[in-house]
């Protein structure tokens, strides 16, 4: 979709078409498609098709850690009042808590409903950890419910880059951009090198993004030749309910948020659907990450807001894996015939509402929150991962589109707790037609000079990822 369009009556016609053949996102789903085929049809030539995945998802994370630190900085920077800053940063981290409590009360409901795990009656002693899930039960085991809090500041300056910590970078481009913003004048320069570099960035994500179809084929072809379809069928019961319930929280949940601001979650998800179409190929939301912060912007939410929720969203708002540990831990629990009260379901949740933020941007993220909440109650054997250790791929495609839906509403909605959501500028970009780009405004003391500009605006006006190929 094309970011500029005219004022008046123009303004509601729709978008110039690109034919169906040339959409980035049909190229994915078709190389998706083939890949399953390879990695069913020669599960050992899918292995090999490892590093074509691997490489493009590197290549993308080696993008998002300087994407964030330059857009939060550049968003901080330009506004007039940084309390605007702290109170929209606040409004987010309650939303955030609020809508994990709700992700987690729908999976302890779908596990207590149709308990799959009652009748199974394994004895946990007997249980054999692989070494691969031994590392990541060993790491859990050592993760106080704390640690998430103290791990946000980082030792230096360059390891969150190196280390693609998003937490970190967020912490480090938050205290530059305040920084920036108090020197006023002076700062100007710097604002309008950062707002510069933004644009470069971008330009380089458009060109990464054409191998798309390839990243996608790779990962999809790797992911079933490795770990095969008998996977989805030995456990298709709890893949299904994890599924169903998934689709429900968003369906339920997240359309009635969007419902309240008068927009339809639907017409969102078509507008994003370059994004699923990558993070369904790629099993992570990551990559997807710049492309749904051009899209919001250009949406008609600040581009400070965006800058600001979005990064930490991927951090503090993964409502997939919310969904996913209380499902998951309530379904060891039944397996290894582990009652649990009404109270100690509660204190699990309560737990789970600090050990799920340590779930983002850490490979085996997810088991090792799982691992740290069953230390930490005590009485679920977490060896008792090891049950659904062989289906985590099959499932972390669910919990990355979840994730990622839950920040692009959790976005929309913040901005209208701030009062300034353009939500007819959101209904009419996301029915596709044709709306001009957002104007470069810059509010805070340090104005950049006059050359700087706005650079969603001034080098690519489409949307990340909406390049036909």
């Amino acid at each position: 979709m094309d970011y500029s369009t005219t004022t008046g009556p123009a303004a509601a016609a729709p978008a110039p078409k690109t034919r169906w053949y040339r959409q980035l996102y049909f190229w994915v789903l078709t190389a998706i498609v083939i890949g399953i085929l390879v990695g069913w049809l020669a599960p050992t030539a899918g292995i090999a098709m490892e590093p074509i995945g691997t490489t493009f998802v590197n290549s993308m994370k080696m993008l998002i850690g300087p994407i964030v630190f330059l857009t939060i900085v550049g968003g901080i920077a330009s506004v007039a009042d940084l309390k605007k800053v702290g109170m929209t940063g606040l409004k987010a981290l309650t939303y955030f808590q609020v809508g994990t409590i709700f992700a987690l009360i729908f999976g302890l409901v779908a596990i207590n409903i149709f308990r799959l795990g009652e009748g199974m009656n394994v004895d946990a002693s007997t249980i054999k950890t692989s070494d691969s899930a031994a590392k990541l039960i060993d790491a859990g085991q050592h993760q106080e419910w704390w640690q998430f809090l103290t791990h946000i500041i980082p030792n230096s300056v360059v390891g969150p880059f190196v280390e693609g910590d998003i937490l970190q970078i967020i912490f480090i481009a938050v205290v530059f951009g305040i920084a920036l913003n108090a020197i006023g004048k002076v700062g100007a320069p710097v604002l309008d090198g950062v707002q510069r570099l933004t644009g470069v960035m971008f330009k380089i994500l458009g060109f990464i993004m054409k191998a798309a179809p390839l990243g996608a084929f790779g990962a999809m072809a790797f992911a079933v030749g490795k770990y095969g379809v008998s996977s989805l069928t030995s456990m298709g019961g709890l893949i299904a309910l994890f599924y169903v319930t998934s689709i429900l929280f968003v369906v339920v949940v997240l359309g009635s948020v969007m419902a309240f601001l008068k927009l339809n979650i639907f017409t969102m998800i078509r507008h994003l659907k370059e994004e699923y179409m990558l993070i369904l190929g790629t099993s992570t939301a990551e990559p997807a990450l710049p492309g749904l912060m051009r899209k919001l912007e250009h949406a008609g939410v600040k581009k400070e807001t965006v800058g600001l929720v979005v990064p930490t969203g991927y951090s503090f708002n993964l409502d997939g894996a919310a969904i996913y540990l209380s499902l998951a831990a309530l379904y060891i629990a039944q397996a290894t015939n582990t009652h649990l009260s009404i109270g100690q379901q509660l204190g699990l949740l309560a737990v789970m509402l600090l050990t799920s933020k340590g779930a983002a941007g850490v490979a085996g993220g997810g088991f090792i929150a799982l691992t740290a909440t069953l230390t930490t109650l005590g009485t679920i054997p977490a060896a008792g991962i090891m049950l659904i250790f062989g289906i985590d791929k099959f499932m972390s495609e669910c919990r990355a589109l979840v994730n990622f839906t839950g920040n692009a509403v959790a976005t929309l909605f913040i901005a209208w707790w701030d009062r300034t959501l353009d939500a007819d500028r959101a209904r009419r970009v996301f029915a596709g037609e044709y709306v001009e780009p957002m104007p470069a405004v810059t509010e805070g003391p340090a104005p950049a000079a006059p050359s700087a500009v706005e650079p969603s605006t001034a080098h690519d006006r489409r949307p990340a990822y909406s390049e036909s190929v």
